[in-house]
């Protein structure tokens, strides 16, 4: 009667480590690739600009302390001094924004990044 607890530690032991899952996919997700290939400032940099910055800097938003970000015009000069960029990747070399948001995804910023590094052309 003293092997019991031994025989049942051990058929537990056994059947613990037989589980097996098969979606690693699931458990271990695969990183996506971010494709920067066909970058536009139309296509890619506006849309970006709309949902994370021109609540504050677009149209008459008073709260973006005259940062105009919704035309082309008023993005290049940012562009062109590198605070747009350093502002998306919250380095230190200019205010981190979005303002009191969170860090824009590695994918979005790694966009911008290349249509900058592009030329950053009004495409």
């Amino acid at each position: 009667m003293k092997r019991l607890p031994y025989i049942s530690i051990a058929l537990v032991v056994a059947g613990l480590s037989s589980c097996y899952y098969d979606k690693a996919d699931l458990i271990y997700p695969q990183p996506t690739t971010c494709d920067t290939a066909a970058v536009t400032y139309t296509s890619t940099v506006v849309p970006i600009l709309n949902a994370s910055c021109n609540a504050c800097h677009g149209g008459t938003a008073a709260a973006g302390a005259g940062i105009k970000l919704y035309t082309y015009a008023g993005v290049k000069p940012w562009v062109d001094n590198g605070r747009l960029l350093n502002s998306l990747l919250h380095n230190g070399q200019a205010s981190p924004m979005p303002k009191g948001g969170a860090k824009l995804d590695a994918c979005t910023i790694n966009k911008v990044g290349a249509w900058i590094r592009k030329g950053s052309l009004n495409n």
